[in-house]
């Protein structure tokens, strides 16, 4: 075979060994792909549902850090409140943008909001999503809607919406309303949504539903169920921490993590009713305790309510003028037991707690406000108790007592025979047997000052009142 026609096949040959070695890493990149694929991946699913707190606080954040410890694909957060505590509200978003695992905030079901705080945490995420009917926004500090606070409009209209800004007289109102603004224009321009909009929340406390939010570019998506949601979260592009990701989100698994106890009993005693009541249980049982040492019941009840109030008010914005109103209030009511008849302790008291009770809490946040109708009920089932029942109890310990050792000590007698050591004396109508150290006369006045069994020691009359 001539030379040109060997290296010609040797040429044919290593083209088709070249085809097959291509096709064959072809097909395994494939594979793979397709195996990738099919390998589930999860998706931890949180809630925030009703005013955000401490409670929620503590469960958002502790289930942050287990996503990124499972390296998740992302954490889905339904939204559904009314808004909450700033201090809270900004724990959130910390650990939100500070997520090694992406956010996605999705207010949902239809009929849900994420109105005040939910419209930060909105803003926050990197992702943004709202079921049809929802809606957000009214994000101006709650503490500071009050019409004495505002004053004229001013000349210019947005352009937007043709919305007159208000202008806020209280420079201190000023100052929270620009500090609010700033920060939400800050989380806007983070995740590239409409810093106008943003402003106009917390400026004029707008709302806006969730076709018009994705018209405005206020949120990313919007969606029907998570089903719809994930669907259009595929192949997304999200920066997180400054590196983009890409979501792939087939045949993904949803794992579901519900408040624990510790969240729901976070949740209980950060209730400012409940804390509320723990406090005044504490002050009650100690009160009982002090009144009725060696009781331990009522103490160790009310110590305990005491430190969980007391745990409660740390995490809540407590006025502290309220909380010593309170006590001030209780403790004219208990003066009014000791010193009766005069009223005025009483109704001062009074005063003073229903006052305290009202500004305890420092927000005016949905969710954390004391009932009033408690508030009422407390202040006049404590005055009753505190004039009527201790009252009685003061005045049981003043009356005489007519039995037992205790009534004999210092009491007098008369001797009915004459004696030496041992003899008999009458006592409140009583004979008696009776010892002295010194000899006794018949009819001769003594006074009891110790009882040995059934034999009272007694000395002379004229002896006592000479010592």
């Amino acid at each position: 075979m001539p030379l040109v026609v060997k290296l010609d096949f040797i040429r044919f040959l290593i083209t088709i060994l070249t085809i097959c070695e291509s096709a064959l890493v072809f097909g395994q990149a494939h594979l793979q792909r397709n195996h990738t694929d099919l390998i589930p991946k999860k998706i931890i699913q949180l809630q925030i549902e009703g005013p955000v707190g401490p409670a929620t606080s503590d469960y958002l954040v502790r289930n942050l850090d287990h996503a990124a410890e499972k390296n998740v694909l992302f954490v889905l957060i339904r939204i559904d409140t009314p808004g909450g505590l700033d201090t809270s509200m900004r724990e959130i978003i910390k650990k939100i943008i500070a997520s090694p695992v992406p956010v996605v905030s999705y207010v949902a079901p239809s009929g849900a909001r994420a109105a005040s705080a939910g419209t930060y945490i909105l803003y926050a995420s990197h992702i943004a999503a709202m079921a049809p009917a929802t809606n957000l926004g009214a994000a101006t500090p709650v503490q500071l809607i009050n019409p004495g606070q505002f004053g004229k409009d001013k000349p210019s209209r947005n352009q937007e919406d043709q919305k007159p800004n208000v202008v806020i007289d209280d420079p201190m109102a000023h100052k929270v309303i620009n500090d609010a603004v700033a920060y939400i224009r800050g989380l806007a321009k983070m995740r590239g949504r409409n810093e106008q909009w943003a402003e106009q929340a917390v400026r004029e406390a707008a709302s806006i539903p969730a076709e018009e939010a994705l018209q405005h570019h206020v949120i990313d998506l919007l969606a029907v169920d998570e089903a719809d949601l994930i669907r259009q979260l595929d192949q997304r592009k999200v920066n997180v921490l400054g590196h983009e990701e890409v979501l792939l989100t087939k045949n993904v698994m949803i794992e579901k993590i519900d408040p624990d106890w510790r969240s729901e009993l976070l949740a209980i005693i950060t209730n400012p009713n409940i804390a509320y009541i723990l406090m005044l249980v504490g002050i009650y049982g100690l009160i009982f305790e002090f009144t009725n040492p060696g009781s331990v019941g009522p103490g160790t009840v009310g110590a305990i309510c005491l430190l969980l109030a007391l745990f409660a008010f740390q995490v809540l914005p407590i006025n502290y003028a309220g909380m010593a109103l309170i006590i001030f209030g209780i403790a004219l009511m208990i003066a009014e037991a000791f010193v009766p008849n005069i009223g005025i302790l009483d109704f001062g008291g009074v005063a003073s707690f229903v006052l305290g009770s009202i500004i305890l809490l420092d927000t005016d946040a949905p969710g954390f406000g004391i009932n009033l109708g408690l508030v009422a009920g407390i202040a006049l089932s404590s005055a009753l108790f505190f004039i009527l029942a201790l009252g009685l109890l003061v005045k049981s310990k003043r009356v005489p007592i007519v039995s037992g050792r205790e009534a004999l000590m210092g009491e007098s007698g008369e001797v009915l025979e004459n004696f030496d050591e041992i003899g008999m004396v009458r006592v409140h109508g009583e004979n008696w047997r009776a010892r002295s150290e010194r000899p006794l006369g018949k009819h001769e006045k003594v006074i009891i000052y110790d009882i040995d069994g059934l034999i009272l020691l007694v000395k002379p009359f004229q002896q006592q009142k000479q010592e």
